[in-house]
């Protein structure tokens, strides 16, 4: 694969037909892929769906696609492996084991829970890790498919990450809860709920706030989840006031009511509880312990959050 070819083959790309013209999510999401690779997100040629991902489309959405186009992630992340460059499909997506993936999956939050990772063919990877040829690639596609649009791009790619860090600013609670973004809403609610299953663990130093069990491997891996207080379904709520990171058994303990914290933030378990008490894990060894907070006051679990668990989930 050299560049000529690739970059003929990327004006040629198929594309649903609507009312307002030719689709846009396609060549968005290429210009996404280029976005993450130059920031060093991807390195392996493996594009997952995460935050980065999708925040990142968004942004170019934004600046690229014309009115009337309704922005979904979904369409083009499965729709670019029927494209082919010189006949041959240049984006694979590979499923989790034992998942099927063979039509359109409409849900980010379905489509994450099939997926493991997509890729690029190597070829066109290793073209795209020089800069050089990302810049001619991203140059034939704004040419291509938005030439109206070329200005507005160029000068808001120095807000490149602004969609992320707005998310994670509204999780950590450092701005308004009722904040909103004119985005998506699935596309808001599943970047909100990664960027919370992310930030919790991090404010807790990756510790259980109960155990104070600390994990971690030479791969990056914590065995620390994010625990919703109040369930999402219920509130729509995962700003960090409405999580705190505990271990997997504790997690489990804490969703089934077994244990939760009082208003001095120390572990109550509940009387229902059978267990072997000189078991090293045993859950009332636990009880009145104060949990690890996190450094900043703002971001502690909301008493408020913390009165609906003991009220409504907690069995005494």
């Amino acid at each position: 694969m050299d560049l000529d070819s690739f970059l003929k083959g990327l004006t040629q790309l198929r594309r649903g037909v609507t009312p307002y013209g030719p689709a846009p999510h396609k060549p968005i999401l290429i210009l996404t892929l280029l976005d993450l690779i130059e920031s060093g997100h991807i390195s392996d040629d493996r594009f997952y769906i995460n935050a980065e991902l999708v925040s990142a489309f968004h942004e170019n959405w934004d600046l690229l696609a014309p009115t009337g186009f309704k922005e979904d992630f979904t369409l083009p992340f499965y729709h670019l492996q029927n494209d082919k460059l010189e006949g041959f499909a240049f984006w694979n997506i590979q499923t989790l084991p034992g998942a099927l993936l063979d039509k359109h999956i409409k849900s980010i939050h379905t489509l994450a829970e099939i997926v493991e990772f997509a890729s690029l063919t190597l070829p066109v990877f290793h073209l795209l890790t020089q800069q050089k040829n990302r810049d001619a690639v991203r140059l034939s596609l704004i040419h291509t498919y938005f030439p109206f649009s070329k200005e507005r791009y160029f000068e808001g790619r120095g807000n490149r990450g602004s969609y992320l860090h707005a998310v994670e600013d509204y999780v950590l609670n450092e701005i308004p809860k009722v904040m909103r973004l004119q985005v998506a809403e699935e596309e808001w609610v599943y970047v909100r709920n990664w960027t919370f299953k992310k930030m919790v663990p991090e404010i807790y130093q990756n510790t259980c706030a109960i155990s104070g069990m600390k994990v971690s491997s030479s791969q990056g891996k914590y065995l620390i989840d994010a625990c919703h207080i109040v369930p999402f379904s219920r509130d729509q709520d995962d700003q960090v006031t409405n999580g705190i990171a505990l271990c997997p058994n504790l997690h489990r303990a804490f969703d089934a009511g077994l244990i939760t914290i009082d208003s001095e933030y120390r572990v109550m378990v509940s009387r229902s509880v059978t267990e072997d008490k000189s078991h090293p894990y045993a859950l009332t060894a636990l009880d009145g312990k104060n949990i690890l907070l996190p450094r900043e006051r703002y971001q502690w679990p909301s008493q408020e959050n913390l009165e609906t668990h003991r009220t409504s989930k907690f069995k005494c």
